[in-house]
């Protein structure tokens, strides 16, 4: 097959989040399962040029259709770690995407919409005619109404559309001024609960409900998040779409890049491992130590790697440090506020523990230190309010740090209770699961985390074993999207 991935993000040239990762990642393995795959993509003033190899000019001089007029734009091509990505570039005093930042501007819902229709007029103008465009979040929501609502009467009535959805928070609510810029000019016709109309502002359209609504299949990025979207709060308003839309509607779990997050091969950790022989992952955490002055004791280190926001239950993490320290055992934490009064917490936080043997906390991010503290780490806590997929208990896992988790989302699909699960046998367990929002929830898990740990070494050895024998791949979830894509082919 041909599949075109279009997206906002790629991993590591363009990445604000798990979302570069994931169409990075996906692409590679379509590629490995010998699909042949393109990706297109906004050339940002801001992203990683370093990561691309023989960028050049591809197409010059794409006008593309714009309110009453038209913006010219060029387009480069280069690749990305073997991935041939397509860059656009708006040439207007617009400046789309030169910024110096992905995403946070007033005009986002434009900049991302203007996106869009320039894919379409890329593809249509360079005859390319992929048999599936698969798009990601609100950015590309408006790609298959575009697509069906007037690409398919300019000779692009065979495509096919999956689009899959990292998180429902962000749906991209507009005003009708997007319907005119696009040339989808019918605002009546738009402007209805079966089409594009927010279903909480009816004054404004829904990228993200178009995108439902239009496409030939839908995903959300794990089973259990599905069904949260679908019959809780989590899907931020639009639980009526997808039942309406419910019969091309799933989850995919995500799966992270072994040839990246392997302590068998990974270039970041001073000593390799593998759940054969996990002596230098003690050797690891002797050198995590030693790079953050922690004390040197048989204590176990819990570890938090990751956003600093609401989403990541930043009140648990907060609590976490404490409790951790009380029931004897050191913590690290990694991560970066996205908020101004998150981060003055934390900062505080910091200073107040600067001194403390047993406890260090790294503001802000860094890709090294991070391999290093999952290398070195005995656990890591994952207290989300909600998690579409999750990627760091499944790292976590890989490296033999056994996951503390809260039970929503994808964490529910990945971490299995080594006391409580019932849906596996004691030999298939790999973490602890927690599921109230309060402290005392936490408290619970990490009790048994760290009671293992101190009184049965032996089991808490076999746990990690267990968890590093998981396979979360890319390979299961590119079966799942290639079987998704012949479905969709053949309707």
């Amino acid at each position: 097959m041909y599949i075109v991935q279009i997206a906002s993000e790629c991993a590591p040239v363009i990445k604000a989040g798990g979302l570069g990762d994931v169409v990075y990642g996906l692409s590679r393995e379509l590629e490995i399962r010998g699909h042949g795959v393109e990706l297109i993509l906004p050339k940002y003033d801001c992203m990683r040029y370093d990561h691309i190899w023989g960028l050049h000019e591809a197409y010059r001089d794409l006008m593309v259709p714009w309110f009453d007029g038209a913006i010219r734009c060029n387009v480069d091509c280069g690749w990305v770690h073997g991935r041939l990505c397509f860059f656009i570039e708006p040439l207007s005093e617009d400046n789309f995407f030169n910024r110096g930042c992905y995403y946070g501007c007033l005009d986002d819902h434009l900049r991302f919409a203007f996106f869009s229709k320039a894919a379409l007029e890329f593809l249509l103008i360079t005859n390319k005619r992929p048999d599936v465009i698969h798009c990601h979040d609100w950015q590309t929501g408006l790609i298959p109404v575009m697509l069906f609502e007037i690409y398919k009467y300019h000779g692009m009535a065979n495509q096919r559309v999956c689009y899959t959805i990292h998180n429902f928070k962000h749906q991209g609510v507009a005003g009708a001024n997007v319907l005119w810029a696009t040339g989808l000019n019918n605002e009546p016709y738009y402007f209805t609960e079966d089409r594009l109309m927010d279903d909480t502002h009816p004054t404004a359209i829904n990228f993200m409900k178009g995108g439902i609504v239009y496409s030939n299949f839908v995903n959300t990025v794990s089973p259990h998040h599905a069904w949260e979207a679908r019959f809780t709060q989590v899907g931020c308003g639009l639980g009526k779409t997808l039942y309406v839309h419910q019969h091309k509607f799933g989850g995919v779990l995500n799966g992270i890049d072994y040839e990246v997050w392997n302590p068998v091969v990974d270039r970041y950790i001073p000593y390799h491992y593998s759940s054969d022989d996990l002596k230098s992952k003690t050797l690891n955490k002797k050198a995590l130590r030693e790079r953050l002055w922690l004390n040197h004791s048989d204590k176990p280190i819990i570890c938090y790697i990751g956003r600093l926001d609401e989403q990541k239950g930043v009140h648990l993490v907060h609590h976490a440090i404490y409790y951790a320290l009380q029931k004897k055992a050191q913590f690290v934490l990694l991560g970066a506020a996205t908020e101004p009064g998150i981060n003055s917490w934390f900062s505080h936080e910091k200073n107040h523990l600067n001194t403390n043997p047993d406890c260090h906390i790294e503001l802000g991010f860094n890709e090294e230190l991070s391999h290093l503290i999952y290398a070195g780490a005995d656990m890591i806590v994952v207290p989300s309010n909600y998690e579409p997929c999750g990627l760091t208990q499944m790292i976590g896992l890989k490296y033999g740090t056994v996951p503390i988790v809260r039970g929503v989302g994808g964490l529910v699909n990945t971490v299995f209770d080594w006391d409580y699960d019932e849906t596996k046998p004691q030999e298939e367990r790999n973490g602890f699961v927690f599921y109230q929002t309060d402290n005392v929830a936490i408290e619970s898990a990490i009790d048994r985390a760290i009671d293992l740990w101190y009184k049965s070494p032996k089991l808490f050895r076999q746990l990690m074993i267990q968890g590093m024998e998981y396979d979360y791949s890319w390979n299961h979830p590119g079966a799942q999207y290639v079987g998704i894509y012949d479905h969709i082919r053949h309707k």
